[in-house]
């Protein structure tokens, strides 16, 4: 262990503190880049073309990541206008029938948006349109929010098997093929979700019972239902565009194999070509305009939501034997990895002791409410721990990623987009919270024992 290893040992440290209090990680992950490459480099130059370096390298890695989340933004903008959004959801709202139907719909839903286009879009979509119909049905609004939470800011976003962007981060970062950590993180993310959905309802149902017999109307004052917006002719064709577009988009992935960046390009070129299509037939020439705006939006929002990483990444890509080259250069080892075989070396990497380290971890990595921040970390100690063998870097990096974003993404952190569920639908976050925590956790353990079991 050389001097820049204890630093990048103390750096990490670091990070976890400061997540646990709630801080943002970004300057322990600078001033550690910087050390290091003052180490390493012997020079001041040398330490600030490292901390450089080390961003445009996670750039250069995450890049395709913000691109993807900005165009299924930006194509989500170019169909609202024409509201096309509302008529893609209204017939869910005649299936609201009962509570335990209108729970299901709400999970349903959000997670097949949440998927396509990321939880933070589709809550207010969600939120404003179904929610009203679910509370007429029955269903109280903290249910509603607990529905909403678990199925998109917790089971879709912790899998992301369309988008790709949290198990490409895990993946890029342990140094293995994004497809397996893609499989593998879907799998998890079932087991927690449906774990976590069915536990809550169960939770709940004296809840529902004494909202139905007491009556709802006070609740229903608590959420003012969105008015229809004004639809163009054209809503219907671009819901039918989109639809189409979707099941193909689809079908091709599995039909000829197309996973990891393939079938993010594939998503993504889908995305641009719907946003085109509808902006210029929606506003004619004035679309050559108004595309730009939608595009700067969807990149925006992305930035909004991944742009901290970059730093954050850049520090833990030191950590990995192949990223370290482009920002120290040659003969720079990979610090975390050689950390991860030392404590490989006491710790065995399959087994019930690493795989719930790598959980809290995940859950602590979480605590600054982003959800994505840690990935770079428990990735690259994943890989490190491993050794070598993919599948169990992958059931590690799967692991954690399942407990930074099911805490931070989040469901079980009031200070993360949980927020935004709780405003939508008109609940204070931390009762959510308390809501969400016993499910979440028993969900999260359950699915760290069959990662354990199944696919180490």
């Amino acid at each position: 262990m050389t001097l820049a290893h204890w630093i990048y040992a103390l750096g990490t440290l670091a990070v976890v503190i400061t997540m646990i209090f709630r801080r943002n990680v970004l300057i322990p992950c600078i001033v550690s880049t910087f050390l290091i490459g003052l180490i390493f480099k012997g020079s001041l130059i040398g330490a600030v073309t490292a901390v450089f370096r080390a961003n445009i390298a996670a750039l250069s890695e995450l890049g395709s990541i913000f691109v993807i989340i900005g165009l299924m933004v930006a194509m989500l903008k170019s169909l609202s206008v024409t509201g096309a959004d509302e008529l893609l959801v209204a017939p869910l709202k005649k299936l609201m029938v009962s509570p335990f139907i209108s729970y299901l719909v709400l999970v349903i839903s959000t997670f097949v948006i949440s998927l396509f286009f990321w939880p933070t879009p589709a809550v207010p979509l969600i939120g404003t349109l179904l929610v009203p119909a679910a509370i007429k049905a029955g269903l109280p609004p903290m249910a509603a929010a607990v529905a909403i939470a678990l199925a998109g800011q917790g089971m879709a976003l912790s899998g992301d098997f369309v988008i790709q962007g949290a198990p490409g981060l895990s993946a890029k970062s342990a140094g293995i093929p994004i497809p397996i950590v893609t499989n593998y993180a879907a799998i998890l993310s079932i087991i927690t979700g449906v774990t976590a959905i069915i536990l809550a309802y169960i939770f709940m149902r004296n809840d529902i019972e004494n909202f139905i017999k007491t009556g709802h109307q006070e609740a229903k004052k608590s959420i003012e239902e969105k008015g229809a917006k004004a639809k163009t002719f054209h809503a219907p064709y671009l819901v039918w565009l989109l639809l189409i577009s979707i099941i193909l988009v689809i079908v091709a992935m599995f039909k000829f194999n197309i996973r990891g960046g393939d079938a993010s390009a594939l998503l993504g070129g889908t995305a641009i070509t719907i946003m085109v299509i509808a902006t210029l037939w929606v506003e004619g020439s004035k679309g050559l305009d108004i595309i730009a705006d939608h595009l700067t939006d969807g990149l925006v929002f992305a930035f909004k939501v991944m742009g901290q990483i970059l730093p954050i990444a850049g520090f833990f890509f030191l950590g990995n034997p192949d990223a370290v080259k482009s920002i120290l250069g040659e003969g720079a080892p990979g610090y975390l990895f050689d950390i991860g075989k030392i404590i490989s070396s006491a710790i065995p990497a399959k087994g019930f002791l690493s795989a719930f380290g790598m959980l809290i971890l995940g859950i602590i990595t979480g605590l600054d409410g982003s959800g994505f921040s840690g990935l770079p970390m428990t990735g690259t100690l994943a890989g490190a721990m491993a050794a070598g063998n993919v599948k169990v870097a992958a059931a590690l990096s799967a692991i954690g990623q399942m407990g930074a974003i099911w805490a931070g993404g989040g469901t079980i952190i009031a200070w993360s987009s949980l927020v935004a569920v709780a405003g939508i639908v008109g609940v204070p976050v931390f009762d959510l919270v308390r809501k969400n925590f016993i499910p979440v956790v028993v969900g999260l353990i359950v699915s760290t024992i069959a990662a354990v079991l199944f696919l180490m």
